[in-house]
């Protein structure tokens, strides 16, 4: 993750893309049981794949059948729930985070996703064509040692995954718009 971390620019959101914008959609899986760990000031979660497509694109519901909607739908559907494992923080420049074992399932769902939308360039091409390796950031700066200390007691923390949630930028904050079910072609929340 290293190499995938020094690729980021410095400099504004405007120079360096990294920026969220009004419109923007993501797909995360919430982790809620890692909320506790994470002083971000956002909901534990790891990233499917960021940003998605615009959000005039996808309108979940009967608005859009057979578009962006249903395709996610079906495709989250044929991906069975997994449990992860979170043990130990890692450490990058700025970044304190935790990696899921095993990283298989979570980088399953973003190839599934990227395979059908192409066009969706993790991290707006920041960390390169890939994007970066499962995980969920814990807390962002210089010194983590106090951090490390404060929150070790907590690990391991295992997390039962069940869906995948799209959520969309107002331009003010991210706000939640359906959550897509593993496994199961049923309704979406």
């Amino acid at each position: 993750m290293t190499e995938q971390l020094s690729a980021r620019q410095d400099g504004p959101a405007e120079e360096n893309g990294w920026g969220d914008r009004a419109g923007d959609t993501a797909l995360t899986v919430p982790l809620p049981e890692l909320d506790p760990l994470v002083t971000t000031g956002i909901r534990a979660h790891a990233t499917v794949l960021y940003p998605f497509l615009p959000v005039a694109r996808v309108r979940p519901g009967p608005v859009d059948p057979g578009g962006t909607d249903a395709r996610l739908r079906a495709l989250f559907a044929s991906h069975a729930p997994f449990t992860l494992r979170f043990a130990a923080f890692h450490e990058e420049p700025g970044v304190l985070f935790l990696a899921p074992e095993p990283p298989g399932p979570l980088a399953a769902l973003t190839r599934a996703v990227r395979a059908r939308w192409p066009e969706a360039v993790p991290y707006r091409g920041i960390f390169g064509p890939e994007g970066l390796d499962p995980h969920v950031t814990v807390a962002h700066g210089e010194e983590f040692g106090a951090v490390r200390a404060r929150l070790a007691p907590a690990l391991p923390v295992t997390c039962r995954v069940s869906g995948v949630r799209l959520i969309v930028h107002d331009g003010h904050g991210w706000q939640d718009r359906v959550t897509y079910r593993l496994g199961a072609p049923g309704p979406v929340s």
